[in-house]
């Protein structure tokens, strides 16, 4: 077992108290599979960062604002030497956060993505989520300060977990957690949420109704989806197939239109399909900065025509839809 389980053992404890006691078998050695340093040769160093950490004790912390930040007194010469540090799990991509002073301005402005979508969604309050392919957590955090009672974020990479348990270190909030693993790997038909999140994960899976079957099996019936995908413009049944890459991604298979996904989800058995929002993705919404210094969108696109990509493909657009599991699931 990694020594990495440790971070998790009050939400273990949790879980014990919830339907999902009997995961509990399986989960910890999953944990561990996830964080094996024999899969990922970076994760002493990374594991080396949380152990520098400063034991600052947060004076306040704000879940509710644009940055998910926690507040406390300290000055510019510790701020310069935790900003060091935090550039140690470099790159950061989903965000923004605030600690300790330090601003963390990731490549995505998560929080405009939240904007988008938080009034049109049913109310958190006291729900069960989950949030897939939620990177360090920044969304999680978000659904805990609108009031759910339980969330649990999944993502296989295992710098976003670092990342999270960083967070996690000073929030010390154990009602969140962040998992590292995919969807595949959660008990098969859970039927547990009341809200699932599935942000910037369909376009990257090779089977679209596969994923969406997957989704609609982890929600309780009357179950929320919340998905946010890349589309195209066009009618019902329109789709996009990237020949090779798109946006300079090799792991782009599907781009429908909204209609499509629309289609889609009713014929996996979703139901109160609504579509909440449609935008095109600014270079102001996901660029590079300080804390992620590598390509960004602007560099995915054909710089004489920020309409197109790189390849020629129209530029990346991204549709919210909501959509809700029958009171009684029926078989696939």
């Amino acid at each position: 077992m990694t020594d990495l389980l440790k971070h998790y053992q009050p939400f273990l404890q949790q879980l014990a108290d919830t339907d999902l006691a009997d995961w509990l078998n399986s989960l910890p050695q999953q944990i561990s599979q996830g964080l094996d340093e024999k899969r990922y040769g970076d994760l002493p160093r990374w594991k080396k960062v949380l152990t520098q950490l400063p034991e600052w004790q947060a004076d306040s912390i704000d879940l509710n604002h644009a940055a998910v930040a926690v507040l406390g007194n300290t000055n510019a010469e510790q701020q310069a030497e935790f900003t060091e540090l935090l550039k140690g799990l470099h790159p950061w991509r989903k965000g923004p956060f605030h600690l300790f002073g330090v601003d963390i301005d990731t490549e995505w402005r998560s929080d405009w993505k939240w904007d988008r979508l938080e009034k049109h969604i049913s109310p958190l309050q006291g729900r069960k989520v989950l949030d897939i392919g939620c990177g360090s957590g920044y969304h999680c955090w978000r659904m805990r300060g609108a009031g759910a009672e339980l969330v649990i974020g999944i993502d296989p990479t295992p710098l976003f977990i670092m990342q999270f348990f960083l967070l996690q270190h000073y929030i010390q909030d154990h009602a969140v957690t962040v998992l590292p693993m995919g969807i595949e790997h959660l008990p098969a038909k859970l039927q547990f949420f009341d809200t699932v999140f599935s942000m910037g994960v369909l376009y990257h899976r090779r089977s679209p109704f596969d994923h969406l079957i997957e989704l609609r099996d982890c929600l309780r019936p009357g179950g929320e989806l919340v998905l946010e995908t890349l589309v195209i413009d066009g009618d019902e049944g329109q789709v996009l197939v990237p020949e090779d890459r798109y946006a300079r991604m090799g792991n782009v298979w599907f781009l429908p239109s909204s209609a499509t996904l629309m289609q889609w989800l009713k014929k996996v058995g979703f139901v109160d399909i609504v579509l909440l929002d449609e935008t095109v993705t600014s270079i102001a919404e996901q660029r590079r900065t300080d804390w992620m210094t590598f390509y960004s969108l602007e560099q995915f696109l054909d710089p004489n025509d920020h309409s197109k990509t790189l390849e020629g493909y129209p530029a990346p657009k991204r549709a919210i839809i909501s959509a809700k599991t029958a009171q009684k699931n029926s078989e696939s």
